[in-house]
Formats: structure tokens, C-alpha cells, sequence
């Protein structure tokens, strides 16, 4: 996703100022994909200047309210039905799973369960924006309340994955794998290597 599609989604339900799509982004996207208030006042400035945005009122101050123009609306849909989603191709908690055997069972144990409470403590957090928002009938509140959802349903996979893998570390099996590692570099024993460790 790109700052500029995110500017046009919101753009696409009604005109905004810079200050209102800040309020909608810091409101709705700012979990998803945050921007700073320069960011998006730079992304309208080039989407002003690429016709894909118009300025259609002016106000005092210089206050400017933009509307996305027929060719941002067509971009927008483009983007939507025939660009695929680029997904999250860098896990760096994720990456650090594949080399958890080089601590004791311990040490691994601590860092999932760890990412366990992160994973509850995210939830916790897009639970108590659920109950806070006042969901409306307008798009970006029908679908910000299915986008939170997914965060919701991620973050509670996220939590029982890590505990599941908690205690996999501390099995046999990763006690076994572990000693071999350790064989081939010609080390000793590890430290600890089961669930009384824990």
C-alpha cells in the first residue's frame, strides 16, 4: 500500500482538508499504514500536480479542501482490483524463531512468551478502540470496523501461536536439535533444556 492510495481512499468518500485527512488517518489508518502531517501534505501536493486530486474550496488562511478527480478515482480502483497486495515480506521477530536454538530453552521461552504479551497487549489496545469508536454507516467506518477486525483476530493467532510455541521449545525434540548444534560446533551441554526451566 502506498501513502498515495491511502490518501486516495480517504479522499473518495468525501473532500477533506490536510488537517481533516490527518484526523481520518491518525482516526482509522494509523495502524495500518502512518503518515506524518508533511508526508500527506507533500502526497497531496503530487496528486494535485498528477490531476488525480483537485483543489475544490479555498477557505481562510490559505485552508484548501481537496476532491478526488475522476483519474484519482480510476487509479484508486486500478490499485484495488488489479494490483496485488504486496504483503509483509520482512518479519524480524519472526526471522529470529528460525535461530531460537541457540539459546537455552529458557532464553526461547522468554522471548515467545514475550511476543505473546505483545500480541495481547496489541489486542487489548484495538479492543478498547472498538469500544471507543462510534461506528457509523459512512465507508470508512464500515470497513475500518472489518480492517480492525482482522487486526483483532491476527493479534489473538499471533498470542496462542507463541504460547503454543513456548512450550515446544522446551520439548524433547528441541532439546535434541539443540545438543546436535551444539556437537557439530563442539560445544558441551546447554545450560537448561526442559520445562522446569520455565
Amino acid at each position: 500500500m502506498s501513502l498515495r492510495h491511502a490518501v486516495l481512499g480517504l479522499l473518495s468518500e468525501s473532500p477533506a482538508s490536510g488537517y481533516d485527512l490527518m484526523k481520518l488517518f491518525n482516526a482509522s489508518l494509523a495502524n495500518v499504514w502512518p503518515a506524518t502531517q508533511s508526508q500527506v501534505y507533500g502526497e497531496l501536493n503530487k496528486l494535485t500536480a498528477a490531476g488525480l486530486v483537485e483543489v475544490a474550496a479555498e477557505g481562510p488562511r490559505g485552508r484548501k479542501e481537496y476532491a478526488i478527480t475522476d483519474d484519482g478515482l480510476a487509479e484508486l480502483r486500478h490499485w484495488l482490483t488489479e494490483v496485488p497486495p504486496a504483503g509483509q515480506q520482512r518479519h524480524d521477530g519472526l526471522l529470529r524463531v528460525f535461530f531460537l536454538g541457540n539459546l537455552t530453552p529458557l532464553e526461547a521461552r522468554t522471548f515467545l512468551l514475550t511476543q505473546a504479551e505483545s500480541a495481547a497487549h496489541a489486542r487489548a489496545g484495538y479492543e478498547r478502540m472498538d469500544d471507543a469508536t462510534a461506528w457509523d454507516d459512512e465507508m470508512i467506518s464500515v470497513y475500518g470496523r472489518i480492517a480492525l477486525e482482522y487486526g483483532l483476530r491476527i493479534t489473538a493467532a499471533v498470542e496462542d501461536w507463541a504460547r503454543w510455541a513456548a512450550d515446544e521449545v522446551t520439548s524433547a525434540k528441541a532439546a535434541k536439535a539443540g545438543e546436535l548444534a551444539r556437537t557439530r560446533r563442539g560445544e558441551g551441554p546447554a545450560e537448561s533444556s526442559g520445562k522446569e526451566d520455565a
